[in-house]
């Protein structure tokens, strides 16, 4: 985040185990926590989208943005060999590849995002966020 100029505060907090707590202990409303999910588009092609924490990702959207007719999550050993981060720990910042960014239109305001360990989150403006990852916005999320 440093490297990428992207003013952020860091909070570290112990493990949590749910959202809800995630959301308490970073001191912002669960919409606000921002997950790094990541897609499989095709074999050694994949993207990072960032949902909000009170979101899912809708398929349809995604799959219509993208223009493909398939996609899928890796699991969690793949992902962490593509991306060089365990599940509940990805961020697109310091991933072992710099796969795209789909960030979901409401990524906006100040957020949380995970910051590449357990318990360790940074605190961004969503917008500055967004820019800093040259990511393409647009509704790719249902309510959860």
């Amino acid at each position: 985040m440093e490297a990428a100029g992207l003013a952020h505060t860091l909070t570290r907090h112990g493990r949590v185990g749910s959202l809800a707590e995630a959301a308490a202990a970073r001191g912002v409303d669960p919409s606000a926590l921002i997950k790094t999910i990541v897609v499989r588009r095709a074999e050694e092609d994949y993207l990072f989208v960032l949902v909000p924490g009170d979101r899912a990702i809708s398929w349809p959207k995604l799959r219509a943005l993208l223009g493909v007719s398939r996609l899928s999550l890796p699991d969690a050993a793949t992902a962490r060999e593509v991306t060089g981060y365990e599940r509940g720990t990805i961020t697109p910042f310091g991933a072992l590849r710099g796969w795209p960014v789909v960030a979901d239109e409401r990524v906006r305001g100040t957020v949380s995002i995970g910051a590449g360990a357990h318990g360790v989150a940074a605190t961004v403006d969503g917008a500055a966020l967004v820019t800093a990852l040259g990511a393409e916005v647009a509704d790719v999320t249902d309510p959860a």
